[in-house]
């Protein structure tokens, strides 16, 4: 008998979570710290967690986000704290400075490593004992009326197996170039240029969102990290940050990306210079560089039982950092709802439950990535609005609000 001629191997779940990033992760972990046993959970994904652990890119995280983190039993995670985030618009008057002490809280949020926060995820997930099935690629999918049946290929082994799932929550996002078609879709004409920087002069612990007319420049602070000071040497060691270090997300034109990406580095700092300015001082080095296409990508409608969460539900424009964030949100609604029963019911409230954060924030990210990306004489609305903000401790607060805890 051939490979070909094995029948596949047949198992169950209630819940079957396509995508075991931070998001996938995430809802395994709290589904099983809900009550759902840990054999009744099924996590899939085409890396091996060795491949996910070695990602570098770096995340966002709010003070939310790190409350849900805590309720999962995965913080601390290796980063630096955000206390202050400082936002203007290049060439126009005005600025608002949003602090973690005007807002109560220890920190507005923390930078931190992809591959970090899916270590610490990993290991909850080992210690509840769910079985990943990785790396393994999801053939195909057919759902019925009292189940859901996925095919599944062992990637390592190419053996075939089947499973059947009262549920299956879609967690793998992907690129916006890759992804199919989802009801809402712009392509923003933005590429996100990635890099990690240093400066000659910074102020410890503060992010900037600094918008110009291709697209907002961003830089989160990578030095001094802080997440308690029992953990400052182990954390500091880890990541060799020090004060000056930055994770850059730089929003341009597509051209513009290819002719920035082509620079050699000091030719890229003095451009980088040119569009941020002297807040920082002088930028004196930048890692190799990593473009992506940006666009929004989002459709909040499920099936009757199937769901998707995270950046597989909606993929944003990384202006104010909220992709990662608005998923864990997702996670926490859904892993309650399901606890009660991995039914086509409680995917139906999750929809309902979600749909005012969901929109709000996309909203919010769409309309900062469109209206203020062009050079028009509206622009110095945008410089007079944050001077505004800043002046008005409410209207700050509503907006550190949604940052953090999203629309609640």
């Amino acid at each position: 008998m051939t490979d070909h001629d094995t029948p596949p191997v047949t198992l169950s779940c209630d819940v079957a979570i396509c995508g075991a990033g931070p998001a996938g992760m995430a809802l395994a972990a709290l589904l099983a710290k809900r009550g759902i046993p840990a054999h009744r959970i099924a996590l899939i994904d085409a890396k091996t967690l060795a491949q996910a652990s070695a990602d570098p890119r770096s995340l966002a995280l709010s003070w939310g986000s790190r409350q849900i983190l805590e309720d999962i039993g995965a913080w601390p995670v290796a980063g630096t704290a955000i206390n202050e985030i400082h936002v203007s618009r290049r060439g126009q008057f005005g600025r608002s400075m949003i602090t973690s002490t005007e807002q109560g809280v220890p920190a507005l949020g923390y930078v931190t490593r992809y591959g970090d926060i899916v270590k610490a995820l990993g290991a909850v997930v080992d210690a509840a004992g769910i079985a990943t099935q990785r790396p393994a690629r999801v053939d195909a999918l057919d759902e019925l009326d009292n189940e859901v049946v996925l095919t599944i290929t062992d990637l390592a082994t190419g053996a075939a197996r089947s499973l059947h799932a009262g549920v299956v929550v879609q967690a793998e996002g992907g690129l916006f170039n890759e992804q199919q078609d989802r009801a809402q879709r712009r392509d923003y004409g933005q590429t996100a240029i990635i890099a990690q920087v240093r400066s000659s002069r910074a102020t410890a612990h503060r992010a900037y969102e600094r918008f110009t007319d291709e697209g907002p420049l961003a830089l989160l602070p990578q030095g001094e990290p802080q997440l308690g000071a029992h953990l400052s040497a182990q954390v500091g060691a880890h990541s060799g940050a020090r004060l000056g270090e930055y994770s850059l997300v730089w929003c341009v034109r597509p051209a513009r990306a290819e002719q920035l990406l082509a620079l050699d580095d000091q030719a890229f700092l003095a451009q980088l210079g040119e569009a941020f300015g002297d807040r920082v001082g002088r930028f004196t080095y930048a890692s190799p560089r990593l473009g992506f296409p940006l666009g929004l990508n989002a459709d909040a409608r499920t099936t009757a039982r199937t769901v998707a969460i995270g950046n597989a539900a909606q993929t944003l424009h990384p202006v104010a950092g909220q992709g990662l964030n608005l998923g864990l949100r997702d996670v926490t609604v859904l892993a309650r709802l399901l606890a009660q029963g991995a039914t086509p019911q409680m995917l139906a409230q999750f929809t309902a439950a979600r749909q005012q954060d969901r929109s709000t924030t996309v909203r919010l990210t769409d309309t900062m990535a469109r209206v203020f990306a062009n050079n028009s004489p509206a622009q110095a609305l945008l410089g007079l609005s944050l001077a505004a903000i800043d002046v008005v401790g409410p209207a700050r607060s509503v907006l550190a609000e949604l940052m953090m805890y999203g629309r609640r």
